[in-house]
């Protein structure tokens, strides 16, 4: 039963994801951090290009490079995720 309810909401989250992004005409996708810089510049009258971080960011050298980071970083944490979980579901078997 909980496997059948679990399809029925992935197919509805998908159902609306794929709905409202075909709806938005013109729409792309911004990342928060430039909403969140553009409000604040809004809100404070100050031009978002005189923004400066605190802490100077590194940038790798060219996209390729950056989206294996991002890989890595998501391989990392899937296997910790998958750790935590499977080490809840020895504690429960053995109990």
């Amino acid at each position: 039963m909980l496997e059948i309810l679990t399809v029925i909401a992935i197919v509805a989250f998908c159902g609306i994801f794929l709905y409202t992004g075909s709806t938005l005409s013109g729409a792309e996708f911004v990342g928060s951090d430039a909403v969140g810089s553009e409000l604040i510049a809004k809100i404070s009258g100050t031009p978002v290009e005189n923004f400066q971080p605190l802490i100077s960011q590194w940038r790798p050298p060219s996209a390729e490079i950056e989206s294996c980071l991002f890989a890595l970083q998501a391989a990392v944490g899937g296997i910790l995720v998958g750790g935590v979980f499977g080490f809840w579901l020895g504690q429960k078997k053995k109990a």
